[in-house]
């Protein structure tokens, strides 16, 4: 990911009339501000202007009035002479007067016309060199994963992933709110403003590309229509999905859901659990942790373990293998010894990647 900032446009990906276009990191200041700052930055110019002329007015004459120059005189003064190489009516005609005319208000006209034409042009280029960065993001973009919905379930899917090695250049995010593609730029994420349920929108985060699709949105109807346009773009993708209804669950894996994790069941399953049986709780809490405790992975049956027994493995605890697209817990009796091609499902001691790959995948 490349470490220039560069400014968002707050507009990008809504949609109502744009094209919505990638949000890259980092954001720093919108277009409104940048503007309101330079049109400060023009009016300083014509104040200071203004009273230069006012202070030092018995030094000039106006060649179509005679009762001296006042405060509008110079305000007109400045504007005509900072815009514009002036009409000639009011002149200065002492020597220190045109010294300071030459010395300084001539800088000023300078600046402002820099400034006046240097914003036109610089919305024109920043408008130009947004356009070539999303059109080669797109075109670099794939198999990558698509975080649709960037609240606390969005973020924590995020950190997890990173946890896992999972590069932040190859996450991407989308979110209906500002502050939401705001954060995820600041967090080095390229992230896109808009309804996931748009076609357009999801097309330009590349979601054909795409080889993950978290989706962890608030609401489960939208939730369903989010899941049903994604599939509809890529029956390849596998897609996670956030519920929170258990009745549901049901309807988002119709949808085109492969795999379904309910929030408010499990958050209520834990607290009961916590309740009820303290360590279970807090085993299940320290298994759902990231970077301490324990930690459950997936990862493939290595050489040396082939012939061996799910039991035999060292420093691991085997809960599953997954052998011809077939989940087969521990205790399954035809799981007798481990063979080619078997992906484990294992619990181990959480360990410190710092970027490096492990060669584990995490278990959403």
């Amino acid at each position: 990911m490349e470490e220039e900032r560069i400014p968002v446009d707050p507009e990008a990906g809504h949609g109502r009339g744009r094209m919505a276009m990638v949000s890259l990191p980092f954001r720093t200041t919108t277009p409104v501000v940048e503007l309101a700052r330079r049109f400060s930055l023009a009016l300083l110019l014509l104040l200071v202007s203004t009273f230069i002329v006012w202070f030092d007015r018995g030094s000039y004459v106006d060649n179509t009035a005679h009762d001296g120059i006042s405060f509008v005189d110079a305000i007109y003064y400045s504007t005509v002479t900072v815009t514009t190489t002036g009409y000639g009516d009011i002149t200065p005609v002492s020597p220190h007067a045109r010294l300071i005319n030459a010395i300084v208000i001539t800088p000023l006209r300078i600046g402002f016309l820099v400034l006046l034409v240097g914003t036109t042009i610089e919305v024109l280029a920043n408008e130009g060199r947004r356009g070539l960065r999303d059109a080669g993001w797109r075109r670099h973009m794939r198999n990558h994963t698509v975080v649709i919905g960037y609240g606390t379930k969005g973020r924590s899917a995020v950190n997890t992933l990173r946890a896992h090695d999972i590069p932040q250049d190859r996450i991407v995010v989308i979110d209906s709110r500002p502050s939401a593609v705001a954060e995820a730029n600041r967090q080095g994420l390229a992230a896109f403003e808009g309804d996931a349920t748009r076609r357009d929108l999801l097309r330009r985060a590349e979601i054909g590309k795409a080889r993950e699709v978290i989706i962890t949105l608030n609401r489960d109807d939208t939730a369903i229509l989010t899941t049903l346009t994604v599939r509809q773009l890529n029956s390849r993708a596998h897609i996670v999905v956030s519920g929170r209804e258990e009745q549901n669950l049901p309807l988002l894996r119709q949808s085109g859901a492969d795999a379904v994790v309910t929030s408010a069941d499990a958050v209520g399953r834990l607290l009961g659990l916590s309740s009820v049986n303290p360590y279970v709780g807090t085993v299940v809490d320290d298994l759902l942790s990231a970077a301490h405790g324990m930690e459950v992975g997936q990862r493939m049956v290595t050489p040396q373990e082939v012939g061996a027994r799910p039991s035999d493995i060292v420093n691991e605890k085997v809960l599953a293998v997954i052998r011809n697209d077939t989940l087969r817990n521990f205790y399954d009796p035809t799981l007798d010894k481990l063979q080619t091609g078997d992906m484990l499902i294992i619990v181990r001691k959480a360990v410190h990647r710092g970027g490096t790959t492990t060669g584990m995948i995490p278990v959403i």
